[in-house]
């Protein structure tokens, strides 16, 4: 079921996501691919003097193909960001289901505790029972199940049904930065020059401003992905750490504490977007039958 929420900071933080995405994949084709490598390394191989016809449209066609490849690399890097990035936002981050029949917890308003087997908790705010692990978010209103946070660059909670995705967005807008840090690298080192003071005080500014950019974003997912990977090995989330709760089960061996956010597939399907995360707790409505 997809879910937007109408928090003001987190469509705010989407925005400027998209914006910085937008103007990175401009700079990058414009800027830097197309007319470094594609036109500038014909020119350096039409003004030698032991230029030839056939020279010249061999090293054209390798300039053209050299930028073709790095436009589709960047685009898809883009796009498996994007598509990560709108299931981490629109995707039920594992909400609790509110029962169809009222709850009577009068009793826990007098003062009287209540509790359930297994570890499940009461949360008077949504008035429901709710699994271990699961927490109350008071800005999406409702009890995430395994909630680690709420993330205002995804306007979501990251919880038990989006943490893959989540991650996998990290990911990419870590190798998208790297990236794009290269393709400034290699731009000028390979065409230090262009035809006009112009044309090269704007691809200067808009690389300077890029590179600014990808160390920005670079360093920042890498903290959060590293933070995510010692939650998920650790068996513990952020609100768990926070109530310095411990490690949820030390039993579990890290490849199955993996398969249990990325699901049992190859690793190879951890890395797309495009497959849905499992339940891994099987925990449905049935379950708050009481």
């Amino acid at each position: 079921m997809a879910v937007f929420r109408g928090d003001p900071c987190g469509i705010f933080c989407i925005l400027i996501t998209y914006s910085a995405v937008s103007y990175a994949d401009y700079v990058v084709v414009r800027h830097l691919i197309i007319p470094t490598m594609s036109d500038s390394c014909s020119l350096e191989k039409l003004h030698s003097p032991e230029a030839t016809v056939t020279g010249i449209a061999s090293s054209m066609r390798s300039a053209t193909l050299i930028g073709a490849v790095n436009v589709v690399i960047f685009n898809v890097i883009i796009f498996l960001m994007v598509m990560s990035h709108l299931r981490a936002v629109l995707s039920d981050p594992g909400t609790v289901p509110i029962p169809k029949t009222s709850l009577d917890f009068s009793d826990l308003h007098t003062g009287r505790k209540m509790s359930k087997e297994n570890g499940w908790t009461v949360c008077m705010k949504c008035e429901t029972y709710r699994p271990p692990r699961a927490h109350h978010c008071r800005i999406c209103r409702r009890c995430i199940k395994r909630m680690d946070h709420h993330c205002p660059w995804i306007n979501n909670c990251v919880g038990e049904s989006n943490q893959k995705y989540f991650i996998q967005f990290l990911l990419y807008v870590g190798i998208a930065s790297i990236y794009s840090i290269c393709l400034v690298i290699a731009s000028w080192v390979i065409d230090p020059s262009t035809n006009s003071g112009s044309s090269r005080h704007t691809r200067m500014v808009h690389s300077i401003i890029l590179v600014i950019e990808s160390i920005l974003f670079g360093m920042f997912v890498i903290a959060i992905g590293c933070d995510q990977m010692q939650a998920i090995l650790g068996d513990e989330t952020a609100v768990e750490h926070v109530k310095k709760q411990g490690s949820y089960r030390a039993d579990l061996s890290k490849k199955a504490l993996l398969a249990e956010v990325f699901g049992k597939g190859s690793m190879f399907c951890w890395l797309c977007p495009f497959q849905s995360q499992h339940s891994t707790d099987g925990l449905m409505s049935n379950d708050f039958a009481i």
